[in-house]
């Protein structure tokens, strides 16, 4: 595969030539190219399908429609529209030497992206690069395959007809040794950024021979406090465990404080109309007891686990401060929301909360690039060196240092 990585290295290099507006022309054909070609890469979409059982919790994640195409297509819009990242003035100075020193933003280059069954990060992901003037490697998984492959073929004809080099963007067999080859191409690969569950996400840090950005599996909890508003906290725990079961913001484990436990069963019933199962710790289970029709008694595997199914672990706690040292054992750094009425509740879980994102008030749901006015995402980073949270344009660049003399020598 050295072959190809040189061929996408080279083609970044000749990225850095574009203006940004030919950059975002591109970007706004593809979404075109999408919309019209719906039903091309619906039929790939329907093969992958075909190949997963429905009952799979990744089943959600592989599935494209005609409105998450228009979604995707509406995205990368939005992308193309957003200011360059690249150039921005970050530093000046000038020294007593009179040299004159600029920090400006740059692309990485050639960007590495690993990911499972996720279709719809293959056109994320190229937006993102290309706006910013990076070339990207795609390691698709078998899952999605035929998908991923229909993608790169119609956005390689746009890179052709507005004269870009097609190695812009390059999709790797989908086998465990382009992953290794992936991981190991030092020179050729900038910066690799893994999408998907903690055993890929482990095997791509302990591997890695290139530059890792973790985007962290999603073991998300919601604390409804003593002071919580019962009627919001209804809507914030359905729409954060049911929106989509699949995605990494999606809600794993309720706290509920124990005074509220007489309100449990009405917080949790809207969930029975999902069949959400609920595992619940002895005091909850005693409230729902005969009043939840999908309840078992949890288990000390049911807290810390991704579950992306209609799964809920239930978790009672007496205290503000039990709830934050059940989350910083459990929790994976990713979204934690707290439901309250008091202030200063909120301000202390907010602060001591070590997470991407906090929420007050609101679901974990909205944990997304796209949400969170950034165009689109490229992956969501759980870890603290660099960019955290969602990633986008702005986090996919790094700086360089130009510096201008008159001749000047150092003594």
């Amino acid at each position: 595969m050295i072959d190809t990585f040189q061929r996408v290295k080279d083609a970044s290099r000749a990225l850095a030539l574009l203006s940004d507006q030919q950059r975002s022309e591109v970007l706004l054909a593809v979404a075109d190219t999408i919309i019209n070609n719906k039903e091309r890469i619906l039929a790939a979409n329907a093969k992958d399908l075909a190949k997963m059982e429905r009952e799979n919790p990744l089943y959600d994640r592989l599935l494209l429609s005609e409105q998450r195409l228009e979604g995707i297509a509406a995205d990368m819009r939005h992308v193309a529209s957003l200011p360059t990242p690249l150039g921005h003035l970050s530093k000046q100075t000038t020294l007593p030497n009179g040299l004159r020193l600029r920090r400006v933003s740059v692309p990485f280059g050639v960007i590495g992206i690993i990911y499972e069954a996720r279709p719809n990060v293959t056109f994320d992901v190229f937006a993102l690069c290309f706006k910013s003037g990076n070339a990207c490697v795609l390691k698709g998984g078998r899952d999605a395959d035929c998908s991923n492959r229909e993608e790169v073929a119609l956005i390689h004809e746009v890179l052709q007809q507005h004269g870009v080099p097609v190695d812009a963007v390059a999709l790797l067999p989908a086998t465990h040794e382009a992953t290794a080859e992936m991981l190991g191409a030092v020179g050729y690969i900038d910066l690799c950024i893994p999408r998907g569950g903690r055993k890929l996400i482990d095997f791509v840090r302990d591997n890695a021979r290139v530059p890792v950005i973790e985007t962290g599996a999603g073991v998300v909890n919601t604390y409804f406090d003593v002071d919580g508003d019962l009627e919001m906290g209804k809507k914030i725990v359905l729409n954060a465990k049911t929106r989509r079961v699949s995605v990494c913001n999606a809600l794993d484990c309720l706290l509920v404080h124990l005074d509220r436990l007489v309100e449990l069963e009405e917080l949790v019933n809207p969930l029975a109309e999902k069949h959400v199962i609920i595992y619940a710790d002895d005091p909850a289970y005693a409230a729902l007891e005969g009043h939840y029709p999908y309840l078992q008694h949890a288990t000390a595997e049911s807290y810390g686990t991704e579950f992306m199914d209609y799964k809920l672990a239930v978790k009672t706690v007496g205290s503000l401060d039990e709830a934050l040292a059940h989350i910083d054992r459990y929790g994976s750094g990713h979204s934690e929301a707290i439901v309250t009425r008091n202030a200063s509740t909120a301000r202390q879980f907010q602060q001591q909360v070590d997470a991407a994102c906090v929420y007050w008030n609101a679901p974990t749901s909205f944990t997304d690039g796209a949400q969170f006015g950034l165009g689109a995402e490229i992956g969501i980073s759980t870890q603290k060196l660099g960019p955290r949270g969602p990633m986008a344009l702005e986090e996919i660049t790094t700086y360089k240092w130009l510096i201008e003399g008159e001749g000047q020598v150092r003594s």
